[in-house]
């Protein structure tokens, strides 16, 4: 008769107050510390996680990405490498200056008037920032995520002094210039805003038919346009060189109405013939086309807009008026003129502002300017020898490059910033910028110097400046830093080879797009070996999540309720990598149950000792079998994880862990390794034990990426130590061989699905014995046999090639076949 164990598990359920004790266990072996050793021999993988904007809580979906680059770090530690995965955060640039503002009741520009108040606001969005910083934080490790906590994130010196070091440099090569141009402008924030950072909403407005003279003969030419207030601003009108309504224009001149200044009339292939009558006004400036037309004609531009989003002098009757009343106003004058032909009302895309969806205008200003306009095709050379998961994202980034129209501004009229290193002499104008190395705030401390190096002008003559970076010329130098570029070269010349960048696909244009370009003017190099990109968390609807929508969902009540690999499970399962991803709480649900089924199937593991030595040593052909058949779902999740993704490991090795293992072989060996019976050898029980031992843990370390706490909690308590310093598990067959014993236990599965299909069509239950029939396998289960016996109660035979006669087949396809008994 068999022997009896107790089960090392005794729990029946698994216990959500683990997670809790884990994490605290995990702190106290440093188990997430990064190893930024240079002389450690493991290959190194720097994961560059995106740095978060600490501005607000994480809903669902921010949540799952960073749960997902966590599986990937380690999917990669479980493979041997040394892997860097820190988590800072981005806390430069806008947006906390606008939470700030609505907190508190003011307004940045009017506090930063003087120094005090400048400092004044800049500890209030330092102390907001380290607040929600805090909850970040406490979620995702909350959630198990194993990143090493850098605390100094974007506004620490350190990381400024970083940013500031590659503007010194970029502007001693002279890819950085300060020039007056044409910019977009947020009236609102106050600001130059980059190509990058201009979103488009529809909006509900006019289209206004407005009258020119031609002054050659009077005769009344109709242009329509959006932008009646900049017609003070206009500078030309154009039609398409085949547009047959206007041949014979081109050359003459036109009147404008009411302001009666004249303006040239030329053809151009960038008028739409169907918008409107076909006449383009070309302004000063409503668009980028006329900023492009106004270069290219050689065109005097007429300045309308001041910073506030006023018509300004220049405007004449509608001076003083913000641009929407003016327009209104405008169209008035108009009409009562006999100028205005008629109006029809229209939707179109006008550009905003990222951040405070403040409808923009383009103004002149003197602003700095990093060149990105030559470096496109090599930026597109870099990209191209990245490894994009997946390939589709690809095409996004390039096709932002090919948009690119002009170069990059990188100077912000904000506060809360990397403070642009720069002096500049009021006596000669000369501009100066310091030794790279420290930290330096123009606008707060002395300059550098004694005098002015080119003239000789005493020290209070350099004025410092006030202006700060583009929050993405500060993270777009993250792979930089978190691969210790300044500061320890050997670890970076190591590092740099295998850097990852995991992000969503709606910062292709910014975060992505920058760092490419910004590490290739630094370095020379391709900025990463992988780019991972995911797509958006939507609500169950399939709606981006907003507040504005009320669709927002917190993830800490879901954690909560269900565990955290539970919420991981839904983050790996909810969708291919790539691809937009809905909230389901049932998967969630799903998740938890299969935490609870891993903990079952180790609580009756765990009944039985693990033998020493190889689980081959004494294995039956039906342990061979499983065996090699988790060899290949073990090589095909270990091929997807590679491939960065984590939603085919994890519906392998649920199908494995629930169906393959707990469903058929555990059932399969069950009696064998009870040995109740005393049916069985001492050294098949064993072998039982063994494999059952050894599938288990093989599951556990494949699934612990997706699911760390259940399968740590698990493995410590059967195998004395943690799953999360285990290697990937080697195969146990040689290619040839293990197709072979896999095909072996997949008849199996057929048989007993075939087998409970019978009992079910009979009306018996699935492990009640089958007395009415006689069983038919093929003889290549022959070995398998005594074990199907045993699971499914009843007697089995077996027989050769051909069909037995007078036999039904229990399941079409199956090759099992039965005989009722007389």
């Amino acid at each position: 008769m068999g022997e009896e164990f107790k089960p090392v598990i005794q729990e029946k359920r698994w216990d959500l107050s683990e997670e809790e004790r884990l994490l605290s266990l995990w702190d106290s072996e440093d188990l997430h510390k990064s190893t930024l050793d240079p002389d450690d021999p493991r290959e190194i993988v720097v994961i560059d996680t995106p740095p978060p904007y600490p501005s607000g809580k994480w809903h669902v979906g921010g949540a799952a990405h960073y749960t997902q680059i966590d599986m990937i770090a380690r999917y990669f530690k479980l493979k041997g490498y040394n892997v860097v995965v820190p988590f800072y955060a981005d806390r430069n640039g806008l947006p906390v200056e606008v939470q700030v503002e609505k907190t508190y009741g003011v307004v940045a520009h009017e506090m930063a008037r003087t120094r005090e108040g400048r400092e004044r606001f800049l500890a209030l969005c330092s102390e907001f920032l380290d607040r929600v910083e805090g909850e970040i934080v406490q979620l995702w490790r909350r959630l198990g995520c194993g990143f090493d906590y850098w605390r100094e994130g974007t506004d620490s010196p350190r990381y400024r002094s970083m940013t500031q070091a590659t503007f010194i440099d970029l502007w001693r090569r002279g890819l950085i210039y300060e020039a007056e141009r044409p910019v977009r402008w947020c009236p609102r924030c106050k600001t130059t805003l980059a190509e990058a950072e201009i979103e488009h909403k529809d909006e509900e407005d006019f289209i206004y038919y407005v009258k020119y003279k031609l002054e050659e003969d009077g005769r009344d030419l109709v242009v329509a346009t959006t932008r009646p207030e900049l017609l003070a601003g206009c500078a030309a009108l154009a039609y398409h060189p085949e547009d047959e309504r206007y041949k014979g224009l081109a050359g003459k001149t036109a009147v404008a109405p009411l302001y009666g200044h004249k303006v040239k009339i030329v053809e151009h292939p960038a008028v739409k013939k169907d918008f409107g009558t076909g006449l383009m006004m070309i302004c000063s400036y409503g668009d980028e086309e006329d900023v492009r037309l106004f270069l290219e004609l050689d065109l005097k531009p007429k300045v309308l807009i001041d910073e506030n989003g006023v018509m300004n002098e220049n405007a004449g009757p509608i001076a003083g008026l913000p641009v929407k009343e003016a327009r209104r106003r405008i169209a008035e004058i108009l009409e009562k003129e006999g100028l205005l032909v008629k109006k029809e009302r229209i939707v179109h895309s006008v550009p905003v502002c990222w951040r405070c969806k403040t409808p923009l205008q383009i103004i002149h200003r003197k602003e700095l300017f990093l060149k990105q306009l030559d470096f496109k095709d090599v930026v597109k050379q870099a990209a191209a020898k990245m490894d994009f998961k997946p390939e589709m994202h690809r095409k996004k980034l390039y096709d932002w490059i090919d948009s690119i129209k002009m170069d990059w501004p990188i100077s912000r009229e904000r506060f809360y910033g990397t403070e642009i290193p720069l002096w500049t002499c009021s006596r000669c104008g000369a501009k100066l910028v310091p030794e790279p190395g420290r930290y330096y705030r123009p606008w707060a401390e002395e300059p550098p110097w004694d005098s002015c190096p080119r003239c000789g002008a005493p020290r209070e003559y350099l004025k410092g400046e006030t202006r700060v970076f583009d929050t993405w010329f500060d993270s777009s130098i993250s792979p930089l830093y978190v691969t210790r570029w300044m500061w320890d070269k050997r670890f970076y010349e190591r590092a740099s080879r295998n850097v990852l960048r995991p992000q969503g696909q709606d910062i292709i244009r910014t975060w992505l797009y920058y760092s490419i370009l910004r590490v290739l003017q630094l370095t020379g190099k391709p900025a990463f070996r992988w780019v991972r990109i995911t797509g958006l968390g939507l609500d169950p609807k399939g709606r981006p999540m907003h507040k504005s929508l009320g669709n927002v969902i917190d993830p800490e009540p879901i954690v909560a309720k269900y565990g955290g690999d539970a919420f991981r499970f839904w983050a790996a399962i909810a969708a291919k990598l790539g691809y937009d991803y809905r909230f389901d709480e049932n998967k969630v649900k799903t998740g938890r149950n299969f935490a609870t089924k891993l903990w079952n199937l180790a609580r009756f593991v765990s009944s039985f000792p693990r033998p020493g030595g190889s689980p081959l040593e004494k294995a039956t052909e039906v342990d061979k079998a499983f065996l090699a058949l988790v060899d290949e779902y073990l090589e095909a999740a270990d091929r997807a994880y590679a491939e960065l993704d984590v939603y085919e490991p994890a519906s392998l090795l649920y199908e494995l862990a629930w169906d393959m293992f707990a469903s058929h072989y555990v059932e399969l060996v069950k009696e064998r390794a009870y040995n109740r019976s005393g049916l069985f050898t001492r050294e098949e029980q064993e072998a039982a034990w063994a494999t059952l031992h050894e599938i288990l843990r093989r599951i556990l370390i494949a699934l612990s990426p997706i699911m760390p706490f259940v399968t740590d909690a698990i493995y410590r308590r059967l195998y004395g130590r943690t799953v999360h310093k285990e290697r990937w598990p080697e195969p146990l067959f040689a290619p040839e061989e293990r197709e072979k014993l896999a095909a072996t236990a997949r008849s199996i599965v057929t048989v007993n699905r075939a087998i409970w299909n019978l009992k079910r069509s009979m009306g018996k239950k699935l492990y009640e014995p089958l007395d009415t029939a006689e069983i038919l396998v093929p003889s290549s289960l022959e070995n398998a046999k005594r074990d199907l016996e045993s699971l499914h109660k009843t007697a089995i035979k077996t027989y050769s090639n051909t069909r037995p006669e007078g036999a039904e087949e229990a399941l079409p396809g199956s090759g099992v076949y039965y005989t009722v008994k007389s």
